[in-house]
């Protein structure tokens, strides 16, 4: 592992530091950034993300792919923790922590909304980031194009049903435009330059070019996810430091969900003889989020500063830092897989 690979988490944190101080110092600054955005989606963000994965599709060989549906399982895995058992875990939690364990801590009214936060993020599985979890496990970047890709279709027409059903309304509006243009800006568009790069790159079919080329994009992927984190902990630096006893009871569900879904695909997968290269994505990818979804539907349902889009940006600020440690995990169990 390289410099940056290593120390990673210390990187991250240094930036979550960095993010939160600078967007106390210049608020301004952080505002014009954040109206750089269509449909929801902040343009910064998204190219800082495409410049994140784009180094990581060029590995994606199309060859292989149609290979993918002879080994089903990792795929089956996604599907039912992402879909059968995330999202209701994350009510459930939510209900449990809000309405019970934390009730005279709360008032009601923000109780419900900070558990309609969480089952937004619970609704809504990672498409861009995981790519990232998965070159950090060293994963099979095909298996995991295919499981974002088929978590992003059902993604279309099982978000807004599910939402719905869990909040308790039926007037549940999805902002149609940022969920198709978030798939495009982190899976569509990278996945094409992916392509067409390694097709030039790999003319003579040794793949050498394809590995020094992407050896030497490496660093700029994790600088991607390290300006990443710096602009969204930025973004909500006022939120975080004004309201930090509320961050942490949200912070304390969400631990739990994050860690619990995790460990429940990652025994699964190990007990079914599942790779590690398939297994270790397919748990990462249950425990991550759409992130900026989620935000972004709070927002455009409860309002700028309401506890529901607080909950979803208490949600990125508990995700990396969880990622990063399960990563770990991972990397040291490899061993224990076929």
């Amino acid at each position: 592992m390289g410099l940056f690979e290593r120390y990673l988490s210390l990187w991250v944190g240094l930036c979550i530091l960095a993010g939160v101080t600078l967007g106390a110092v210049m608020p301004d600054v952080f505002q014009a950034i954040a109206g750089m955005e269509y449909a929801n989606v902040n343009i910064a963000v998204a190219v800082f993300i495409w410049v994140m994965i784009y180094p990581m599709m060029v590995n994606v060989d199309f060859a292989s792919i149609r290979d993918v549906g002879k080994k089903p399982k990792g795929l089956c895995i996604t599907l039912v923790v992402n879909w059968l058992v995330k999202p209701f875990t994350m009510a459930a939690l939510g209900v449990l922590f809000f309405e019970y364990l934390f009730a005279d801590l709360v008032d009601a009214a923000s109780a419900k909304e900070y558990i309609a936060g969480m089952i937004l993020l619970g609704v809504a599985p990672c498409t861009a980031m995981v790519f990232v979890w998965s070159q950090l496990v060293k994963g099979d970047a095909n298996y995991t194009l295919v499981q974002v890709s088929i978590n992003d279709l059902i993604m279309v027409f099982a978000f807004a049903p599910l939402a719905a059903l869990l909040l308790g309304v039926t007037d549940i509006v999805v902002p149609w435009e940022t969920l198709l243009l978030s798939v495009a800006l982190y899976v569509v568009i990278p996945l094409l330059a992916g392509y067409v790069t390694r097709k030039r790159l790999d003319r003579s079919r040794d793949h050498a070019e394809i590995e020094r080329f992407t050896l030497s994009l490496k660093p700029y992927s994790i600088i991607g996810l390290l300006a990443t984190v710096v602009l969204l902990f930025g973004f909500q630096a006022e939120t975080i430091l004004d309201r930090p006893l509320v961050i942490a009871l949200i912070a304390v569900p969400l631990l739990v969900q994050s860690y619990g879904i995790f460990f429940v695909a990652y025994a699964w997968a190990y007990l079914w003889r599942v790779p590690f290269s398939t297994a270790a994505p397919a748990a990462l990818i249950g425990t991550s989020n759409f992130f900026e979804l989620a935000v972004a539907v709070a927002i455009s349902l409860f309002g700028l500063n309401s506890g529901a889009a607080l909950a979803t940006v208490v949600g990125v600020l508990v995700e990396v830092p969880v990622m990063l440690s399960l990563v770990a995990f991972a990397n040291r169990t490899r061993q224990r897989f076929t």
